[in-house]
């Protein structure tokens, strides 16, 4: 019970750390000190026997609190039911005075209401204080700085020469205008495009550069541009296995559909999100991790120079863990993790668990397992359907299957879902995290794959549903077809003949 009453009080906590919305929402109790005296003015029911020992009455008074800790727990659960329902539970006061005093709640909440707890006139559900969640309504999602940001990641797409004239364009204006630091890759900085270009040149020698792999990033790095397409995006992502900075991609790539930013207007739209306020989008990523049993297979120990690289600073490439004897790769994937058949002519034939629990078997060309913002690549050619990324989910998609009735599936996002290689399996498949490295899976080896706590936040030119239904209209051509002519008299309708 005093664990019980401890997870109460970081609830309570966290209300203050959510923003005004929550505060408002929150399940803290109104403080009235009207109410405190008529408590310390009401005659106590557990009134101290004097023939009790010490010991007994410290027992008493202990578990006095404690009821009172629970029945102030099950009174804050009610207070997040939805408005309307039959009360089970008053705090103190009168209905009327609590109703007039609590703030009205948004009328519109992409998350859907919060569900009830009360099903018909006895049933509810069991009041548990780690079932309390705080989620911010994505509609009012905003950026803020809460300290002006310095430093500027700008990335490219490389191998492409019409960029070179925007890239020089943005670099001189967060430089020369805005007075930032701009860090760009090596290998863009090493352009002999921009070497030659002896204007460039000033600007060029205040770049901070960086190499993939070899220099850690993720700490300095206060806001991210993107100039390309959707590649870059994923790109971005890769770079930031913890915590990622907002990230601002402009459409000047193929497809674009996850940047919304048009160049033309580059001055005006990197100046608003400077000041902040802007509308962002949380792309969940999964935290794909996979387990190798390499001391069953060979029965060797990795390499030194496996175990000493590190990938940003978080998880070496070879890590083992000593207690299961495994090498352990972890990553951040923003949009799908592929498992297909890879050169053999075999179907592949992978088990799929759910929290520990096998759900089916694969046999075809191979699985997807993709975010919300993953549903509209390569899952949509998989025929899956597209996913909001706002939409708390994790998409598992079949390729080709040997199956008519295997239908892709949604899943909720907080599950673990593995993949292993099946016993009777007659070749081994092949791993690839948003296109990247790709790696063979064997037999005993297997992936496990869940949600990550990092997200990306994708920063949205109007908002999170403009931008997305204008990319899939824009860019996938979403439902577009030719209008149906309207019948020039309507009395000639076979439907309205008798």
């Amino acid at each position: 019970m005093r664990m019980f009453f401890c997870l109460e009080r970081r609830i309570q906590r966290q209300v203050f750390h959510q923003g005004p919305f929550h505060c408002l929402t929150g399940m803290l109790r109104p403080s009235n000190s009207s109410d405190h005296q008529s408590e310390s003015a009401r005659p106590s029911k557990n009134k101290e026997h004097p023939s009790r020992s010490p010991r007994r009455r410290r027992e008493g008074k202990r578990s006095q609190r404690r009821g009172d800790d629970h029945k102030q727990l099950l009174w804050e659960m009610e207070r997040r039911r939805l408005p309307g329902q039959h009360e089970h539970l008053e705090p103190s006061g009168s209905s009327c005075d609590t109703a007039e005093s609590s703030p009205k709640r948004r009328a519109h909440f992409l998350h859907g209401p919060y569900p009830a707890t009360h099903f018909g006139p006895k049933a509810c559900i069991l009041p548990n204080p780690t079932s309390v969640m705080h989620i911010q309504d994505p509609a009012s999602q905003r950026l803020t700085w809460n300290k002006p940001p310095v430093n500027v990641l700008v990335i490219r797409k490389i191998r492409d020469e019409s960029l070179v004239e925007p890239f020089k364009q943005l670099c001189g204006f967060l430089v020369e205008e805005k007075q930032m630091m701009v860090y760009v890759e090596r290998r863009v900085a090493d352009d002999v495009t921009l070497s030659k270009d002896e204007a460039f040149g000033s600007i060029r020698n205040q770049l901070c550069t960086f190499r993939e792999g070899y220099d850690d990033i993720s700490d300095c790095i206060d806001l991210i541009i993107c100039l390309g397409g959707d590649g870059t995006l994923l790109y971005a992502s890769s770079l930031f296995q913890g915590s990622v900075p907002p990230v601002m991609a402009f459409h000047l790539g193929s497809l674009g559909f996850l940047t919304p930013f048009k160049f033309e207007s580059y001055k005006t739209e990197v100046a608003k999100v400077l000041e902040g306020n802007a509308a962002i989008t949380l792309r969940s990523r999964l935290k794909v991790k996979v387990v190798k049993d390499m001391l069953q297979r060979t029965g060797q120990q990795p390499t030194c120079r496996e175990t000493q690289q590190e990938h940003n600073g978080l998880l070496p490439h070879g890590h083992t863990n000593s207690e299961a004897g495994k090498v352990t790769l972890q990553l951040q994937v923003l949009n799908e993790v592929v498992v297909d058949r890879g050169p053999s002519s075999y179907l592949s034939n992978v088990d799929l668990y759910l929290d520990g629990r096998l759900i089916t078997s694969v046999q075809g060309d191979g699985v997807i397992v993709s975010t919300p913002t993953g549903s509209t690549a390569y899952a949509a050619a998989a025929g899956a359907s597209m996913i909001h990324p706002n939409v708390p989910a994790i998409m598992v998609t079949p390729i080709c299957p040997h199956s008519l009735s295997f239908r892709p599936i949604v899943v909720p996002a907080g599950v673990e879902l593995m993949i292993a290689l099946s016993p009777d399996a007659r070749n081994n498949v092949w791993v690839s995290f948003d296109g990247r490295r790709r790696q063979e899976i064997q037999h005993g080896d297997c992936i496990k794959i869940t949600t990550s706590c990092y997200p990306v936040p994708s920063i949205c030119c109007h908002d999170l549903v403009y931008d997305w239904f204008e990319s899939l209209a824009q860019c996938l051509h979403w439902n577009v077809r030719k209008r149906q002519a309207r019948l020039a008299d309507v009395s000639d309708s076979s439907d309205t003949e008798n």
